[in-house]
């Protein structure tokens, strides 16, 4: 019974062992399922990536146009001018100290004081010379009376002719030697030889000088003299009476106003230079000697050239380029333009164009590093470069 119950059962036909039912479509359906959702995610993983590009793209703006400032230039007359330094000197001056040696007596000035010609600076000790004065004054006194007397007796035939000019030439003698007292006094008495303005003295009462000690300077600084020179390329173009312009650092905000009086003879074998003299209207005493000066003068023939700011230039080894402002597509926008420029002489801010600018073109002054030929602008001239021929510093 067991052996039949536990034996496979048998096929009717093919007396074949019956097999299981196959579960194969059940996989494929499962592994279709699973390609389908991926491809879905992928598509919605796809879609999220193109709308947030969509939404950047949408919520992007172009950058603004660069800002930059402009001016319009204009012709102008220039004149080649000629830079260099120079030092003020004193129309006079001199040191002043006594020819003879003494004690002095008394100081009749005060330090910077200004001075008349012919007035009394300073006494020297004349006690010795006054007394010898008058011993000589005594002594041509006294030939004096013995002319007059001889005159009267020779009236009477009671003396020779010789007698009379042996008394007429003894009396010049002492006459002269009084003279020459008095002169030697008056050697011990300094005088201001002109007028002008004195310096600071150290002398004082009872001091002992000796010849040639320097007891102070004077200088007539009404007008002064400013020496300079100019290389040997430039002494063609010197004349007499060319007007040169003087500044000095005591008064940055002036401007002086002189004339070539001298030119020097030779030039200088070391540099090559010559020494040139100008002279100074100096009313006020603002210039005073040994003052270091820059010096400008105009030479040669005036030429008319176009002006612009040096910022409006950019110099590169290619050569010197201007970006020139032309109307955009707006009132408020420009179109940048590159052009390039020949750079002629430089006065101040401004340098001369001799190529490549026409009168009333509009030059970028500053920003040009923002801009490349053709990009677009915008222009604000609230605050502008400067642009002055003649600087001066500014202290703030």
């Amino acid at each position: 019974m067991s052996d039949r119950n536990d034996s496979p059962a048998m096929s009717a036909e093919s007396g074949m062992p019956a097999t299981a039912p196959r579960r194969q479509p059940s996989l494929l359906r499962r592994t279709l399922f699973m390609m389908v959702g991926a491809l879905l995610l992928i598509g919605v993983i796809a879609l999220v990536k193109v709308m947030l590009v969509r939404k950047m793209m949408a919520s992007f703006h172009p950058p603004a146009p660069p800002v930059v400032t402009t001016m319009t230039v204009h012709q102008a007359t220039w004149r080649d001018r000629i830079h260099t330094i120079g030092s003020v000197r004193a129309w006079r001056g001199a040191d002043l100290g006594p020819e003879l040696a003494g004690v002095v007596r008394r100081v009749r000035f005060r330090s910077g004081q200004d001075v008349t010609a012919g007035g009394a600076l300073l006494e020297l000790d004349v006690d010795d010379e006054r007394a010898q004065l008058r011993s000589l004054e005594a002594a041509a006194a006294l030939a004096q009376t013995t002319l007059r007397r001889d005159r009267a007796q020779w009236a009477a035939r009671a003396v020779s002719r010789a007698v009379i000019d042996a008394d007429e030439a003894d009396l010049r003698s002492k006459r002269a030697l009084v003279d020459q007292q008095r002169a030697l006094i008056e050697k011990k008495i300094i005088r201001a030889p002109f007028s002008g303005r004195l310096g600071i003295t150290t002398v004082n009462p009872g001091q002992y000088l000796n010849p040639g000690d320097k007891v102070v300077s004077l200088e007539a600084i009404d007008r002064v003299f400013v020496d300079f020179t100019v290389p040997q390329r430039d002494v063609g173009r010197m004349s007499k009476g060319a007007e040169v312009q003087i500044a000095v650092d005591a008064w940055p905000s002036r401007t002086f106003h002189g004339r070539i009086t001298a030119l020097g003879s030779i030039l200088d074998s070391a540099t090559r230079n010559l020494q040139v003299e100008a002279t100074v209207a100096n009313r006020d005493h603002a210039l005073a000697p040994g003052m270091f000066a820059t010096v400008r003068l105009g030479v040669g023939t005036p030429y008319r050239v176009i002006v612009a700011p040096q910022t409006a230039v950019s110099f590169n080894p290619y050569g010197a380029t201007v970006f020139l402002a032309e109307p955009g597509k707006n009132p408020r926008t420009f179109r940048a333009r590159r052009v390039f420029v020949t750079t002629g002489a430089t006065r101040g801010d401004q340098v001369a164009i001799l190529q490549g600018l026409h009168d009333g073109d509009v030059v970028v002054t500053s920003g040009q590093i923002k801009l490349k030929n053709g990009s677009p602008m915008q222009v604000d001239n609230t605050v502008q470069p400067l642009n002055d021929a003649n600087p001066t510093p500014q202290e703030r």
